[in-house]
């Protein structure tokens, strides 16, 4: 847990709450802040398994997949290809879309693109190829105070970060679906709603108590409700996921079922209290600890039948 990306908060508080449930169940728990001696610290602990509680990275974008790999040691959640892939929403469109999952249109533009002129018609979206928890993203309108065109002295994503993706802004509601492995494969587990009070769903309102009502499940049509199900379970098969995903949707209401579009899809979902695959998981029936042996227990078969046939 923790880390050096900019969802390190986040990992600890999910990485102190897998912890303790595992604790209160008692499993042996050894807590290990990541820093560069992160290989040298887990072949002391000399761990059954280890439970992935990184966000972003390098503990969501296959390097701590591959450091894993080499030492042989089993871990929770989506291995080495599955994590390269679903990080970068460019490549995860290039699996998802021609197997019938729709995404948003768009393209990678260069930040220094920006200052002179729009890639897309306004309103759109500029994001991060390969960042989580809605970090860096802007939405540019018309009547936005970044300029038009955006200025060079404007605060944005393109200070931070030399290419970024632009897609077309999805008007409608947010959606988000979580899918857990088990003894008969996938499920998606519910459909939940995300109500922000202010502004739009970004790092502040994810994390922040009071920010962002979450219904659940939410009030849609029930084809809507099917598809989104059926989307995030395709999504979590397509990719390759382990353990549990979670897959964020817009959808454009006045538009029925051609107005639904994913997003992405998150291999290394929270776990924090105001996390969504906890809550959907309770709403399921499932309490946390029991939700976090789910992930475990994916994890282990498979893992250790790999380790043996590798000798």
């Amino acid at each position: 847990m923790g880390g050096w990306a900019n969802e390190r908060p986040v990992s600890l508080m999910s990485g102190n709450g897998v912890a303790d449930a595992l604790e209160q169940r008692g499993h042996k728990v050894t807590r290990i802040d990541m820093d560069r001696d992160v290989a040298a610290r887990i072949a002391e602990a000399k761990p059954d398994i280890v439970f992935n509680a990184l966000h972003g990275v390098p503990g969501e974008d296959g390097s701590v997949q591959g450091m894993l790999d080499l030492m042989g040691v089993p871990y929770t959640h989506s291995g080495l290809a599955t994590s390269v892939i679903a990080i970068d929403k460019e490549l995860t469109k290039q699996a998802l879309v021609p197997k019938g999952v729709p995404m948003p249109g768009g393209r990678i533009v260069k930040s220094a693109e920006l200052f002179e002129g729009d890639p897309l018609p306004r309103p759109y979206v500029l994001k991060p190829v390969n960042e989580g928890s809605s970090v860096g993203v802007a939405i540019v309108t018309d009547d936005s105070n970044y300029g038009n065109p955006i200025g060079r002295d404007v605060a944005g994503p393109w200070q931070d970060f030399t290419e970024l993706l632009a897609e077309p802004f999805i008007r409608g509601l947010e959606l988000t679906s979580a899918v857990i492995d088990g003894p008969d494969g996938p499920r998606a587990l519910a459909v939940t709603e995300l109500k922000v009070k202010s502004g739009f769903y970004d790092f502040e309102n994810k994390y922040t108590e009071g920010k962002t009502e979450h219904v659940c499940p939410a009030q849609i049509p029930a084809n809507i409700e099917k598809l989104c199900l059926e989307y995030a379970v395709k999504a979590h098969r397509v990719l390759g996921c382990k353990g549990t995903s979670r897959t964020d949707f817009r959808w454009d209401d006045t538009q029925g079922e051609d107005g639904l579009f994913v997003l992405e899809t998150n291999t290394q979902p929270g776990m924090t209290p105001l996390s969504l695959v906890p809550e959907q998981a309770r709403y399921c029936g499932m309490d946390y600890g029991d939700l976090v042996e789910a992930i475990i227990a994916a994890a282990l078969p498979e893992r250790m039948k790999a380790n043996d046939g590798a000798g």
